[in-house]
């Protein structure tokens, strides 16, 4: 799948973006510095201004790309699913942690919605919104409950030997028994 996200932008501010994704997931999100992103592309960082307008901007762009990605991964797993709520935990769950440090990015700070590509932000949300009949406040709940899952195990606040799994199990009866 193409990104709109990346499409929008230059050739070298793709390959920032890019260089800047790569850097997040690698290094966290204190490696996220004009700086450092300029010193891992062999460029100064005053030249990474030329293609993108701010820090800001960059971030939005990553966010995008998350938003794009996940909105991919929920379809999928939505997609002529038996029990397409449980598939949405299952797949929002293993988003969040086959890339914690852009879900970090995405969910842990106020949302820049007027700078994310179009759209992008109703993409992630629609297989969970069809998921509920178009339940928005039922949907709102269920994410809600999943995001408040995955930042906890993510940080490491469950305590030892808790049974996520069986916790998540839990939740899904919640919103589906």
């Amino acid at each position: 799948m193409g990104s709109a996200t990346l499409d929008r932008l230059t050739p070298r501010a793709r390959e920032i973006v890019r260089t800047a994704a790569e850097l997040l997931e690698r290094e966290g999100p204190e490696a996220l510095s004009m700086r450092r992103l300029g010193a891992a592309l062999g460029i100064r960082a005053s030249s990474l201004y030329e293609h993108v307008r701010d820090k800001q901007a960059l971030e939005a762009a990553l966010i995008s790309l998350g938003f794009e990605e996940q909105a991919e991964v929920l379809a999928a797993a939505a997609d002529g699913a038996a029990e397409p709520i449980a598939a949405l935990f299952t797949a929002y769950r293993d988003f969040a942690r086959r890339r914690p440090n852009l879900y970090r990015l995405m969910t842990e700070r106020p949302l820049p919605r007027e700078q994310l590509a179009p759209g992008v932000e109703a993409a992630a949300a629609m297989p969970l919104v069809r998921a509920t009949a178009g339940d928005q406040e039922r949907a709102r709940a269920i994410w809600s409950f999943a995001h408040g899952m995955v930042i906890l195990e993510l940080n490491g606040r469950f305590p030892p030997g808790a049974d996520l799994d069986a916790t998540w199990r839990k939740g899904l009866a919640a919103f589906t028994g």
